[in-house]
């Protein structure tokens, strides 16, 4: 779906709501039924409702504008409904089709009168029927007996006074990917543990994008939560003046509330996306079982110990993975999915660096034999408010050699190894970000390494860093027994010349290592506990 134009004349008015009223109105919005219902719900009712509004404003917007088109033109007014009722006026500008009962204004005027989640389902099946890329996406929620009436119809009110039009020159659409992005950040928060199955944190999915650079082709993420790598990817590609169809987007997705999340994700920033025709566990059922992709972005679950195996599966070309961690089936499922001459990025649990049980350690050092593995990072703690688990990134590419005209750096039989455990700043007492420069140094570091042309390298020549980056041949990693924990590699950082560490910086640096421990310590009795309950009678 191609971007919406903006007629001449949308700035914002004096006394119009900023981003930050807007946030704010719909956060609001969501507490009203916070107390009724779980954050798992609410997340449903209110990422629906404001969807439903932003579709009905961007309607009513462009309504407008083809008015005054059509006046300019000299047409009569009389003859002007004939103009406001024609559909391709709408979609081809990039605006959903919004019947008369699914418009903003009809619902909220007859909010008070106790039949409003019925009339919330009704819109929301008139929307989708007129529109088939939202068919299946949108919830039919809210005419249940479990859902307060009375709430809802104060919920309504409340996001009556959002608007999603009239912020300068930003589109509609745009207003709402941000809020939607805000919600979902939020709602994460909000869910705990169970908010990482819908949502990676913004700055691990942006260093993922940056080092990959997926300027064209087929992009996959076989566990898609609610499609924050392919908002990410679109973004990199608009930002280097692409179009968006300069890429073509795959997932799969096997929780169905995430999937709608992740279809509606989509449609708000106009990605034409195939994630299948329904939610599928991807080790269970591969939904696009022919496709050969560029790139892969993935963050699969961690450690994920119930998961459908089979012995006999041909993913499994470097060993058969452990009925009790799916890691390194995801690792190969991802593998199995690039082309010829594809790349991928996936964040996993620090464990999948070293573990040696169950047989993981060999389908690693196959792996690595292969000359899959292009570089390996080693990610600071408190990334995941979701989980205390530390966590890594896994690089693969098909092909390290210069790729002919590419005239790219020859990586073949190398790996890179970063070590970025110190890097990020913490935003609370609970969670660290990557900062723009944080990411700007680990993907500079890495395209100078593979010899791209990048405006992040300024054309310097990749060098090993000490304590920061380190690039391995395939005999330094055999004598690491196939171990890929950039603190292996990488040593330590220099000092200054009198070979004396400044005691503020020592102090920082060997907090920030206990630390380390501590989570490392957490996830070893967390597997502890897990294999004395498999003990368990």
């Amino acid at each position: 779906m191609p971007p919406r134009k903006r007629a001449a004349g949308q700035n914002a008015l004096p006394g119009m709501p900023t981003m930050a009223d807007l946030r704010d109105t719909l956060w609001k919005a969501a507490d009203k039924l916070r107390g009724s219902m779980d954050a798992a719900q609410y997340k449903d009712f209110v990422l629906g409702l404001v969807f439903l509004k932003y579709v009905s404003d961007s309607f009513e917007e462009r309504r407008a504008q083809i008015k005054q088109e059509v006046l300019d033109q000299g047409i009569p007014e009389a003859r002007v409904d004939a103009f406001l009722d024609d559909v391709d006026e709408y979609t081809g500008h990039g605006v959903f089709w919004v019947p008369a009962e699914g418009r903003w204004g009809h619902l909220a005027e007859r909010a008070k009168g106790g039949e409003i989640g019925l009339l919330l389902d009704n819109a929301m099946d008139a929307i989708m029927k007129s529109n088939p890329a939202l068919l299946g996406v949108l919830p039919k929620i809210f005419n249940r007996e479990n859902v307060d009436q009375r709430r809802l119809a104060e919920l309504v009110d409340l996001i009556s006074d959002a608007r999603f039009t009239g912020h300068g020159d930003r589109p509609a659409r745009d207003v709402l990917g941000e809020v939607y992005e805000y919600f979902l950040e939020k709602f994460a928060r909000a869910e705990g543990k169970r908010g990482g199955e819908f949502y990676t944190p913004r700055s691990v999915v942006k260093l993922l994008v940056e080092m990959l650079e997926p300027y064209s082709g087929r992009v996959y993420d076989p566990c898609c939560g609610s499609g924050g790598m392919f908002v990410q990817a679109e973004k990199f590609v608009l930002s280097h003046t692409g179009r968006r169809d300069d890429i073509a987007v795959y997932g799969q997705e096997s929780n169905e509330r995430t999937w709608r999340l992740a279809k509606m994700n989509l449609a708000i920033h106009g990605i034409s996306g195939n994630l299948g025709p329904r939610w599928e566990d991807t080790l269970h059922a591969d939904k696009h079982p022919d496709l050969r992709a560029d790139f892969v972005l993935a963050n699969p679950p961690f450690n994920m110990s119930d998961w459908a195996r089979s012995v006999e599966d041909p993913r499994w070309r470097y060993g058969v993975p452990p009925a009790g961690n799916a890691n390194f089936a995801w690792l190969q499922h991802i593998v199995a999915k690039l082309g010829e001459r594809g790349t991928a990025g996936v964040v996993l649990a620090n464990g999948s660096m070293s573990s040696k049980q169950s047989g993981e350690g060999e389908i690693r050092a196959a792996m690595v034999e292969a000359d899959l593995v292009s570089c390996m990072v080693a990610l600071p703690p408190q990334l995941f408010r979701t989980t205390q688990i530390p966590a890594c990134l896994w690089f693969f590419a098909k092909d390290k050699g210069p790729q002919g005209a590419k005239r790219l750096a020859d990586r073949r039989g190398e790996v890179l190894f970063i070590n970025a455990q110190n890097m990020g700043t913490m935003v609370d007492r609970t969670e660290r970000v990557l900062t723009e420069e944080d990411i700007a140094r680990i993907a500079g570091v890495y395209h100078a390494w593979r010899g791209t042309a990048s405006a992040r390298t300024d054309d310097r020549k990749y060098e090993d860093e000490p304590g920061f980056c380190y690039s391995a041949t395939l005999d330094a990693i055999r004598e690491h027994n196939h171990v890929l924990a950039p603190g292996r590699y990488v040593g330590a950082a220099e000092v200054d010349a009198t070979g004396e560490e400044p005691l503020p910086e020592k102090i920082e640096r060997l907090k920030k290592d206990l630390y380390a421990l501590f989570d490392e310590s957490a996830r070893v009795e967390q597997v502890a506990r897990m294999q004395l309950e498999r003990l368990d009678v």
